[in-house]
């Protein structure tokens, strides 16, 4: 499979993560995927948001969970940008999307339109929590996921394996040979986070991953040239 570049909450580096505006311009650029975060408001809507609360990217204040779709409507979320529902950025985009889930009932309303709309072949669910990966692959046959890891050790692999995940997504800051190495033992394709700099792009090259999360688009067109 081809070096993958995936547009961390659309392009951040440059736009308002996480908007529409920041989701198309990952697109124009070329990106090979976009990711982005999931969380149910208080009505029940998926939101895409990365924190549990509103008040870092939009001029708004308190939990996502304690406010209604239209109460989160009402804030801007950069460049005059509103917070989108997921199903917005699947008919603003046709890029395949790795979507970010943050617990079990995100999963389950995931799940929902993931069946509604046949996304299986476009969506990729990633998650921190192995029981939020659990059960998206029971809710959804055949659905492609992810188990990200920030801090972590070989035990990310072991993890992955048991949650049925097929692909890990691992903090660049902190990889290491031996954990690259066990998840090749186990076939699990791997994803470097957040790669910005050549130093990064480099020594993900050189480990030989299968693609790296950017928070700019520059990457893309680096990516393929760098050993």
């Amino acid at each position: 499979m081809n070096f993958l570049t995936i547009g961390h909450r659309g392009v951040m580096g440059v736009e308002p993560e996480n908007t529409l505006r920041s989701f198309v311009a990952a697109q124009q650029a070329g990106l090979d995927a976009i990711e982005l975060d999931l969380h149910l408001s208080k009505d029940g809507h998926l939101v895409v948001m990365h924190d549990t609360d509103v008040d870092r990217t939009t001029d708004g204040n308190g939990p996502i969970a304690e406010k209604t779709l239209a109460e989160l409507r009402a804030l801007d979320a950069g460049k005059g940008e509103r917070v989108p529902v997921f199903e917005e950025v699947l008919d603003a985009v046709a890029a395949p999307l790795q979507a970010e889930i943050k617990d079990v009932a995100a999963a389950r309303a995931l799940a929902e339109v993931m069946d509604r709309r046949d996304l299986v072949s476009r969506v990729e669910v990633s998650s921190f929590h192995d029981e939020a990966v659990t059960e998206i692959a029971r809710l959804v046959p055949g659905v492609r996921t992810a188990l990200i890891g920030s801090r972590y050790g070989t035990d990310i692999v072991e993890r992955a394996v048991a949650a049925g995940a097929g692909t890990i997504c691992l903090n660049i800051r902190r990889i290491t040979l031996e954990v690259v190495e066990a998840a090749r033992d186990a076939h699990l394709r791997i994803v470097g986070w957040v790669v910005n700099t050549q130093d990064h792009l480099r020594l993900v090259r050189a480990l030989e991953l299968d693609g790296a999360t950017t928070d700019y688009p520059e990457i893309k067109r680096t990516g393929r040239f760098t050993a």
